[in-house]
This record gives C-alpha cells, sequence and structure tokens, in this order.
C-alpha cells in the first residue's frame, strides 16, 4: 500500500507555494519567447573567463582547502573585501558582523528561522520581494503591508501599521523588486526613527543597490539607524549595534549560479545565525567562495559593476522609451534609477494573469503578474517588467508585442462596458 504522504506533512507546509516566477521561467524557457519574466542578469555579462583563470588558480594552489570542509562563517578573506566594499557607501563593519550564506535568500530563510513563531507578524512594502514571502509563509508568518508609491514606502501610513505588533519590519530601499522605486531619504530617516522608537528591528535587504543609473546615492537605512542610535547616546554606538541587520548578494554583480550572499548584524545576531546555519547546510562552498574571491579581487569588481550599469542603464531607457511609444495611455509605470524592474499599473478590472496567458498565446511575450507580489493577492492590475536579461532589440519588440496585447485587450473591454451601457439605459 503506498504511503499517504499528504497526511504526514509538517503543518509549516501549508503556508508553502510554488514560486510564480520558477514557474514562469520553465514556460519560457521556450526560445521562441521574450520574456521580461525573470530577475535575470544578462548572461553575456558574466565575467567567464576571469571565472576559468580564478578556478585554476584555486586547484592549482590551494586545491585541498578549497575542497575540504570550512568554516560557517565564511572564507575570511572574502569577508574581508565585503567588508571593503560596504565601507565605501558608509556601512562600517568588521569581519565578525558577516556570514557568507549560500545566496541572500539562504540569509532570508535564516532571518525567518530565528525570529518568527507561528502567527508572528512581519511588516513588508506592499507590493514586496516574493522570496521573502515564500520564506516567511513556511514559518507561518502573517503579513502587514504599507502601500509604495514613486518615492518607496509611504512612511505617513507606517504609524497604524507598527501599532499591530510586527516581529521586524522588512525594506527594500533600492530599485525595490518588484516596484523598482526607491526610498526617499527623508522617508529612510523616519522609517529609522519609528523602528527605534517602536523597538522594532529591520531588514535592509539590498541585492541592487551598486545597480544606480540615475539620481544621487542614498545613505543605507543601516548608516542612518547608527547616525540616529548615536545622536542620542551617551556611550556612542557602533555599526551594527542597533535596530539593523543587512543582507545582501553577488548574484547581480558577478553571477547568481555562485548563490554566494552575506548577512550583516550585530555579533551575537551572527552567532545565533551560524547556529542556525550549520542545520542548513554547514557552511557555504568553500571553493565557490575562494573562487569568488580571486575573481573580485584587486578592483576588478568595482571595473565590473561600472560596465554592468552602462548595459542595463541602456535598456532600461529603451524599455522605458518604448512602453511611451507602444503602451496604451491608461497604464502607468515606475521610472527606476537603478535595479532590474520596472512596475506597471494597468485600469482597475483588468487582470495581468488573464492578461499573461492572451500574451505568451498570441505574442510569445512574458512578464510576472503583479499579485504574486502582495502577501493579500491584491494587485491584480499590475505586471513587473525585467529590462536587464533582454537586448535592446528584443526589448524594443517585447514591449511592442505586448502594447499590442494591451490594447485589444482594453479596446474589448471597452466595447464590453458600451453594450452593458445600453443594457442598462
Amino acid at each position: 500500500m503506498a504511503t499517504p504522504w499528504h497526511n504526514r506533512y509538517a503543518l509549516r507546509t501549508e503556508g508553502m507555494g510554488s514560486s510564480v516566477i520558477r514557474e514562469l521561467l520553465k514556460l519560457t524557457e521556450q526560445p521562441d519567447v521574450i520574456s521580461f519574466a525573470g530577475g535575470l542578469p544578462a548572461p553575456e555579462m558574466f565575467p567567464v573567463e576571469e571565472f576559468k583563470q580564478a578556478s585554476d588558480k584555486v586547484l592549482a594552489e590551494f586545491g585541498a582547502k578549497a575542497l575540504q570542509y570550512g568554516a560557517t562563517e565564511g572564507y575570511f578573506p572574502l569577508r574581508s573585501l565585503i567588508v571593503q566594499q560596504m565601507a565605501r557607501y558608509g556601512i562600517h563593519a568588521k569581519e565578525d558582523n558577516v556570514l557568507l550564506t549560500s545566496g541572500s535568500q539562504q540569509a532570508l530563510d535564516m532571518i525567518g528561522r530565528l525570529l518568527i513563531n507561528p502567527g508572528d507578524k512581519v511588516l513588508t512594502e506592499s507590493p514586496t520581494y516574493l522570496g521573502a514571502l515564500q520564506a516567511w509563509s513556511a514559518y507561518q508568518a502573517r503579513y502587514v503591508t504599507v502601500p509604495i508609491d514613486q518615492d518607496g514606502m509611504r512612511t505617513e501610513l507606517l504609524e497604524e501599521a507598527l501599532r499591530s505588533g510586527p516581529k521586524f519590519m522588512y525594506i527594500l530601499p533600492n530599485f525595490q523588486n518588484p516596484g523598482g522605486v526607491t526610498l526617499a531619504l527623508e522617508r529612510r530617516m523616519k522609517l529609522v526613527q519609528m523602528a527605534d522608537h517602536h523597538g522594532i528591528p529591520l531588514v535592509e535587504d539590498d541585492p541592487y543597490g551598486q545597480l544606480r543609473y540615475s539620481g544621487e546615492h542614498l545613505p543605507p537605512l543601516v548608516v542612518l539607524d547608527h547616525e540616529h542610535l548615536e545622536s542620542r547616546a551617551s556611550d556612542g554606538h557602533g555599526y551594527f549595534e542597533g535596530n539593523v541587520i543587512y543582507t545582501s548578494t553577488f548574484s547581480k554583480t558577478l553571477a547568481p549560479g555562485l548563490r554566494l550572499g552575506w548577512i550583516v548584524a550585530p555579533v551575537e545576531v551572527i552567532k545565533r545565525c551560524v547556529q542556525a546555519k550549520q542545520g542548513m547546510d554547514l557552511h557555504t562552498s568553500s571553493f565557490v567562495q575562494m573562487v569568488a574571491y580571486e575573481v573580485a579581487k584587486d578592483g576588478f569588481l568595482e571595473q565590473h559593476v561600472r560596465r554592468i550599469r552602462q548595459v542595463y542603464a541602456h535598456r532600461r531607457d529603451v524599455m522605458l522609451a518604448a512602453m511611451e511609444r507602444y503602451f496604451p495611455d491608461e497604464v502607468q509605470w515606475t521610472r527606476p534609477d537603478g535595479g532590474l524592474f520596472l512596475w506597471a499599473w494597468m485600469p482597475e478590472g483588468m487582470d495581468a494573469a488573464e492578461l499573461l496567458k492572451i500574451a505568451v498565446d498570441t505574442q510569445r511575450v512574458a512578464f510576472v503578474p503583479g499579485h504574486a507580489f502582495y502577501p493579500d493577492g491584491q494587485g491584480k492590475n499590475t505586471m513587473r517588467l525585467n529590462f536587464s536579461n533582454a537586448a535592446p532589440e528584443m526589448i524594443e519588440e517585447g514591449i511592442r508585442r505586448l502594447g499590442a496585447v494591451l490594447k485589444g485587450q482594453m479596446a474589448g473591454s471597452k466595447r464590453a462596458e458600451k453594450v452593458v451601457e445600453r443594457v442598462l439605459a
């Protein structure tokens, strides 16, 4: 008799579900589909030759160490490099504040494992990163949301949300996924002050911070938190002694296939994260960490990021210009200063999931319906578009096709409305 597995799963699996994006990627791997769906970096930008040379060097000079078990905290030279990189953006940490993870997705899962009891509330932007919702729903989190606009989270609505007693706040301040928006400086300062006032930690997720194409750099939340605490503390505070846990990744600057991210936090939090990671995978791949360090060191990462910025800025501009040409006037969208995405709103009543089916079937173009990024399933009339992965000519053609689908659906909707009006007259 077959085992009835459905009766054996833990209760927490009831909150688990498949990623809409992961499922879409299966569809859009078809060569004739122009896809704006995945959050994929441009593969032609991957430094393949540098990785080949670094792999050869690591195996030739450090082969036994690279293929051996390693420290849970991570490869020390790589942690030092991350400390140096963060200092360029005003974040001053020590190696003891840094833990290397198997992608920043593992860092999010780790935070959930450490902080979330069943039924705990997590405050997020609305919409927010789907991967965080996936990670924390498995720990039976509930969500309190605050909407975004062109300047990020609407902090004037934050007070009421904080009164509900969330365990922590999750914020993507730079070129937010999925919205592409950046949290304004005044709002960053207010967010940090309110987090301190209510005693609620902040998780600052910053995978895109280095990918700015226009506008001025804004200080990370962890920097503002330090300045806020220092201004009112008699004994002074160091970085990562305050309210912020910071996460980032090499997925958008080197390559996502590395599955290499990091979490930066107070030392006592890092110690707990180390214990959690030991139960997950012992440590992130020694070989991957050592190769990534060899590639990134000696200024290569900075040079490579500058090249990425030029390519992605051009693709962003191509997509925005094409949307101006081909999209109906009733559709609105964000104009991101960096990152990989922009966000579009269709008129109320339109369903992006239905539009996706038509777009793929008739025009072979794909995007991500926006409802997946809302904890409460709102946003049925929204969509996320990725501009980093497709070549400029494909962006132009894909937006032209998507614009045709939008116009066709909206024209059909208007005809239906006129029929209803005649019937009711």
